[in-house]
């Protein structure tokens, strides 16, 4: 019996290759889609409409955001930290979905590579069965009943038989696994038009929340030149815009004392303290356009008074990374209506650095930090109409010029 299928498996070679003797073909199946993989692809397709149903519902609504800050107007500081939750959640929503895209991309490479395979097999599945068809009407009808005649034995007869019903099944089978390679390039392709078409929306989408974003800025900004209009108008006491300075130097005031006094316990128990050892700072932005306000007095560009500008604004793309000044310990990284997110550090010996209006804070109170770890990102938040750090230096529970520790 061996010896029957050793020989039948050479004449199923000769039939199916028309005379080429590939003995290969007895053991491997062009075919490697699955019906697994046809139902895993349909369960994707299935999926990706409702993906895309929840990326469009995640979408900002600007005009319900307007008309629910509307009520926060008559209360400027309210108003200001509203508006600054609502940039944040809507910054949070571009970073995901700038994530969503690169995912995305990844996934469209994928069932790219997915359907060129699909279409390798299905181009060698059809070569293999026009081989077959071809090979059967060279031979004609008669062929197999010629065959089984010119058995030498009844023995042989059942061989022939045998294999010739392997032929048959052979054949079928790879009709059927050309049907399902068929049926599961349609689902690639039809898989990656889906992944295509939320590609767009979610870049549609970076671009609708992007457009929300200006626009929320675009009303702070108006509010606030508004605030000061009436300020400088008279219509409201330029006390009201002092009173909010006097606020933002008391909490920092504040915050230094409970430092001070923290110190002056550790060095009653241990005697060590940080101390500043006098080096040179890091320029604080790692990018900017300009200062576009220097420190010392000058005149506010819209009360048109005197004042005092405690620190360097440094006009700098939204997202720019802030990096701390000098070595140092965070004792405050909070947010303030009035100084937005912003980040205190204590470098030793009475010597503070405040970054102001960042969009991202990235440490915490009482992480310790080196000279250029990136503590946080510009931003506009707080009092402030446009994307800047504003950098500001305390010594000994004052103001002083940054540019006495740092060079431009």
């Amino acid at each position: 019996m061996r010896k029957w299928k050793i020989t039948g498996c050479v004449i199923l070679a000769a039939v199916l290759l028309g005379g080429a003797g590939d003995p290969r073909v007895c053991a491997t199946n062009l075919s490697s889609i699955t019906s697994d993989s046809i139902r895993e692809m349909e369960s994707q397709i299935d999926n990706a409409q409702s993906e895309r149903d929840q990326l469009k519902n995640g979408l900002s609504d600007i005009k319900k955001l307007v008309q629910q800050l509307e009520q926060e107007k008559k209360d400027l500081k309210n108003y200001v930290a509203r508006l600054d939750e609502s940039m944040a959640l809507i910054e949070q929503k571009i970073a995901d979905l700038k994530l969503k895209i690169a995912n995305k991309e990844a996934d469209i490479e994928e069932a790219q590579r997915q359907l060129e395979h699909a279409l390798e097999v299905e181009a060698n599945q059809y070569e293999t069965m026009s081989s077959r068809i071809k090979f059967s009407y060279e031979r004609g009808e008669n062929f197999f009943l010629e065959m089984l005649l010119g058995s030498s034995s009844f023995a042989d007869f059942l061989n022939r038989s045998y294999y010739m019903e392997q032929v048959a099944d052979y054949d079928n089978r790879m009709l059927e696994d050309f049907i399902q390679t068929r049926q599961y390039v349609e689902l690639c392709k039809a898989q990656l038009e889906q992944d295509k078409a939320y590609l767009d929306e979610a870049k549609a989408g970076v671009e609708n929340e992007q457009a929300a974003l200006e626009e929320l800025m675009a009303q702070k900004e108006q509010e606030l030149n508004a605030y000061d209009r009436k300020i400088s108008s008279g219509e409201q006491s330029i006390d009201e815009y002092e009173a909010d300075i006097k606020a933002q130097e008391e909490l920092i005031s504040a915050l230094e004392k409970a430092v001070e006094d923290e110190k002056k316990r550790i060095l009653a128990s241990s005697g060590k303290v940080l101390t500043y050892d006098g080096g040179t700072f890091k320029f604080p932005v790692a990018s900017y356009t300009r200062v576009s306000d220097d420190y010392g007095m000058r005149m506010h560009p819209t009360l048109h008074v005197q004042q005092f500008h405690n620190g360097v604004d440094l006009a700098s793309p939204t997202g720019t990374a802030i990096y701390s000044a000098y070595d140092g310990i965070v004792v405050a990284a909070d947010y303030s209506s009035t100084m937005g997110n912003y980040v205190m550090i204590d470098h030793g010996g009475g010597l503070y650095t405040i970054y102001m209006h960042a969009s991202k804070l990235y440490v915490k109170k009482d992480d310790v930090v080196a000279r250029g770890n990136t503590i946080a990102a510009v931003g506009s938040t707080g009092r402030s109409t446009g994307p800047h750090l504003h950098f500001s230096v305390r010594l000994n529970g004052e103001y002083v010029s940054p540019w006495n520790y740092i060079s431009p």
